[in-house]
């Protein structure tokens, strides 16, 4: 599937509108299989909408460049969206479509919903429409995003407890209960050491106070900086312990064994998994829905912006053949030619530098052509 398409616009001189268009789709035709066999073509059919008067076209051609801008912006967040949640999930992501449609093959097989959007309607009303719609997905995309960021954001600071430094981490799934000695008078307390003052605990930990156990210490972990020892002392030297220890460069972690709590955060942690998993699954639904929605308008918003540029650039009545082309990288300069080859001699004014610079204010890209044309990118 190509990413990257024009659509493109050319004048018709035929006063019999119908006979011109498919007068020149031939010609269309006829010239890029002779010339870019390999570049696809496909009408892109505009309705007549109603154009309104001069003055509004102009105003409403400054808005276009802006808002086709946005529009796409929003598509292309939403689709990355569901790429990140794909691959969370450990999965690729799925076709995106439009009405079941690959968006490829919507943009391509392109039919204005008169449903949706009344072509008697003034334009500037649908592009409000359009706007307002996008907008408001917008919206509710960064508010649903936030909610699934904040689970896990839960989730990290968990993991990064049980999973950092242990001078931070949550211990208590480093500790059985036999490792801990809790009576009238006795007390387990935990020291970090750091990994290479290792030698200097096991030597010093027994004179830090007169009522530490001797031998009493034990390494039930050790991580890249630091080592995780027991010592046992009585309970009315503890505070005295935790200073000598510090002047020697260990941390007495405070730490209260409690089956109770390791299991409250042991559920606490699945249900966040839970959360998290179901908040996935839904933004991920809701992402592929919307992005149908966003690209349907997107192609809408660009036929208006076919119709409207093809007005202010050849006049009323609306005489144009609007189509979609996929040429290749090493084939857009022979497309190119060809496009202008079938403008004739009626728009060569463009041609001009002062014309230019007009064609470009009128919502043209920045490399301007004899012709109404600019590109759709996917991604």
């Amino acid at each position: 599937m190509a990413t990257r398409y024009w659509i493109a616009a050319l004048p018709v001189a035929d006063d019999n509108v119908a006979a011109g268009k498919t007068a020149l789709w031939g010609r269309l035709q006829d010239a890029i299989s002779r010339h870019s066999f390999d570049t696809p073509l496909y009408r892109f059919t505009v309705p007549d909408l109603r154009p309104g008067t001069l003055d509004s076209l102009l105003a409403l051609s400054d808005d276009l460049v802006k808002s086709n801008i946005f529009i796409e912006g929003v598509s292309h967040k939403i689709r990355r969206q569901i790429e990140d949640l794909e691959r969370a999930g450990g999965v690729e992501p799925g076709t995106l479509t439009v009405d079941g449609v690959p968006v490829d093959s919507y943009l391509t097989r392109f039919v204005w919903d008169e449903g949706k959007y009344p072509v008697n309607a003034p334009l500037k009303e649908t592009v409000a429409s359009i706007q307002s719609q996008v907008a408001k997905i917008e919206d509710d995309m960064k508010v649903r995003v936030a909610e699934y960021g904040n689970v896990k954001s839960q989730l990290g600071a968990i993991n990064r407890k049980q999973t950092g430094s242990l001078a931070v981490r949550d211990l208590s799934n480093l500790i059985k209960p036999e490792d801990m000695v809790t009576s009238e008078h006795l007390v387990t307390l935990l020291s970090i050491v750091p990994k290479y003052s290792q030698k200097d605990w096991l030597s010093s930990y027994e004179s830090l106070d007169t009522f530490v156990v001797p031998r009493s210490s034990k390494k039930l972990y050790e991580d890249n900086e630091y080592a995780l020892y027991t010592v046992t002392l009585f309970a009315k030297v503890v505070d005295n312990f935790k200073v000598h220890a510090r002047e020697k460069g260990f941390q007495i972690r405070d730490f209260e064994y409690s089956p109770e709590a390791q299991e409250s955060r042991k559920q606490e942690l699945e249900k966040l998994l839970q959360d998290q998993e179901v908040m996935r699954t839904s933004l991920l639904q809701w992402c592929y829905a919307s992005y149908s929605e966003v690209f349907s308008s997107w192609m809408h918003f660009s036929a208006v912006r076919v119709f409207v540029e093809s007005i202010l650039r050849y006049g009323l009545p609306a005489r144009f053949l609007s189509v979609v082309l996929a040429p290749s990288t090493k084939s857009e300069k022979k497309v190119r030619n060809i496009l202008e080859g079938l403008c004739g001699n009626a728009n060569s004014y463009w041609r001009s530098e002062d014309d230019v610079g007009m064609a470009a204010g009128l919502g043209g890209e920045t490399e301007s052509h004899p012709y109404v044309s600019f590109t759709i990118n996917f991604v």
